[in-house]
């Protein structure tokens, strides 16, 4: 049984804990139900180009950072690793080790950010940044700009997904080490755990769909 149908404060809504539970449970499951739609409409008109202009999104692709997509998705399946712990210490009241957890999880989606940031400020300074400054050589340069559309427009999306999660995870693992928030109540955990595998997962289907197409010389 879970910690908090044990002693979980049980707002007026509701009948008793695990009534709230499912609620909270069902309403984070919606969110991620909606973000699926936001980011499966840009997964779609990414492979509607992408199958289009397949020579120009090769070309495209090559210039992409391989190294720092693949040190990035190595970075985001550890910490998705570590959260699912964390999650289970909640599950345990380890409060000390609940909080270290967290921390290292927003520090691994900090690293990630950081990568993603030098990422972006090497292809800014190559010309990669769709607009007038924009350059390539590419035997299609018109549509191999389209694909940095998608590219800065996916990632970015991602990336602010990242930062909201590095914060919401921060502030969990500072109440989780002053103070008992969690303690039989390890929903929120469990709910922003949710949150961070779903955001890791988008990852891992834009890594090859970004850096890994048509990729041979």
């Amino acid at each position: 049984m879970p910690n908090e149908l044990l002693e979980a404060p049980v707002e007026h809504q509701f009948d008793n804990a695990e009534q709230q539970r499912d609620a909270a449970t069902m309403g984070m499951w919606l969110f991620l139900a909606t973000e699926v739609l936001f980011f499966g409409a840009m997964f779609l008109g990414y492979t509607a180009y992408r199958f289009s202009y397949p020579q120009a999104f090769a070309d495209a692709s090559r210039h992409t950072l391989i190294a720092f997509g693949g040190t990035n998705t190595a970075v985001l399946l550890i910490s998705s690793a570590v959260m699912a712990f964390a999650v289970r210490a909640a599950s345990q009241n380890k409060r000390g080790l609940l909080g270290l957890l967290l921390f290292v999880t927003a520090s691994l989606g900090a690293v990630f950010l950081v990568i993603k940031g030098f990422e972006y400020a090497h292809e800014i300074r190559e010309g990669l940044f769709p607009g007038r400054g924009f350059r390539i050589d590419a035997a299609d340069p018109t549509h191999a700009e389209l694909f940095y559309y998608l590219y800065w427009l996916m990632t970015g999306v991602h990336a602010l997904h990242v930062t909201i999660g590095v914060l919401l995870i921060s502030f969990f693992a500072l109440r989780a080490w002053l103070t008992d928030a969690f303690q039989n109540h390890d929903t929120p955990v469990e709910l922003l755990g949710l949150y961070w595998h779903f955001v890791d997962i988008v990852w891992v289907f834009l890594f090859p769909l970004i850096y890994m197409i048509d990729r041979h010389t």
